[in-house]
């Protein structure tokens, strides 16, 4: 089965060509890029917030195999959905599921159930593609998204996802390790003076790899996070994978873009190692 682009056109551009050549922008000039266990990266249109997640994506070495989860936009489908198999099309191409990785997860993760409805509409995953693609002409992936908040199953589902991609790296020692990335973009529809201060919090929280500090953060100061789960599962996983530092790599607010300083998004990219 073939997911079909939800948000080419609206968020990025349904030219193969033009794509492209966007993705090429934001990346910048070909530099040397680092393995890392993971990545946050934003998911508004690229022409908001593709500077950041570009700006991401040109540091890191993407290995064969990613691991997306992101947050549920749509209330489709079951609170934790795992995209099961067959590819998704984005223009120029497809990107197959890693389907051996799916199962074990499905086997593994209590709460993680098969699921087609979910990514349907759902555009938080689909956005990272054409970056990944445009570094990784193989790459596979494990498309997730989760529609609860609930800390004790960001919890579990980051520590089993974490044993997953350790018996992966064991049973395919001359592989790179799959890579996590959580898709989330940060405080909305506040000012920027607002917007950039709440956001000082959580960015912190990831900084300092404390997913339990994430969740405070997010509810003491208000902070409207829509990746709040997909984020505090993953900094979950790369601790107990031995991550010891999150980078900020680079942070923005939708007013740099609109012009429209009273209500913004913020967007911010990390790599995590």
């Amino acid at each position: 089965m073939v997911r079909q682009p939800a948000v080419a056109g609206p968020f990025y551009s349904a030219s193969p060509e033009a794509l492209e050549a966007t993705v090429a922008q934001y990346l910048g000039p070909a530099s040397p890029t680092q393995p890392v266990r993971a990545l946050v990266s934003p998911h508004a249109g690229l022409m908001y917030s593709g500077h950041v997640a570009g700006a991401v994506f040109a540091r890191a070495t993407i290995p064969r195999t990613v691991i997306l989860v992101g947050p549920n936009h749509t209330g489709l489908g079951p609170p934790v959905s795992v995209y099961p198999d067959g590819s998704w099309q984005i223009p120029g191409g497809e990107v197959p599921i890693d389907s051996q990785l799916v199962e074990q997860i499905l086997a593994r993760c209590p709460q993680a159930e098969a699921d087609l409805s979910a990514h349907r509409l759902e555009h938080c995953l689909e956005v990272q593609l054409p970056f990944l693609r445009y570094v990784r002409a193989d790459l596979r992936i494990v498309p997730i998204v989760l529609a609860t908040t609930n800390p004790d199953i960001c919890r579990e589902l980051g520590d089993r996802l974490a044993e997953i991609i350790q018996d992966r790296a064991a049973e395919q020692a001359s592989m790179a390790k799959p890579l996590l990335l959580a898709s989330t973009d940060m405080n909305h529809y506040e000012s920027d003076q607002v917007t950039r201060e709440k956001d000082h919090y959580a960015i912190a929280a990831i900084e300092r790899l404390d997913a339990e500090e994430l969740m405070t953060a997010a509810r003491t100061h208000r902070i409207s996070m829509c990746g709040l789960a997909p984020t505090t599962t993953v900094l979950y996983a790369a601790r107990a994978l031995g991550a010891t530092r999150a980078s900020l790599i680079r942070y923005a607010t939708s007013g740099e873009t609109s012009g429209d300083y009273d209500r913004v998004v913020g967007y911010a990219g990390f790599t995590i190692d």
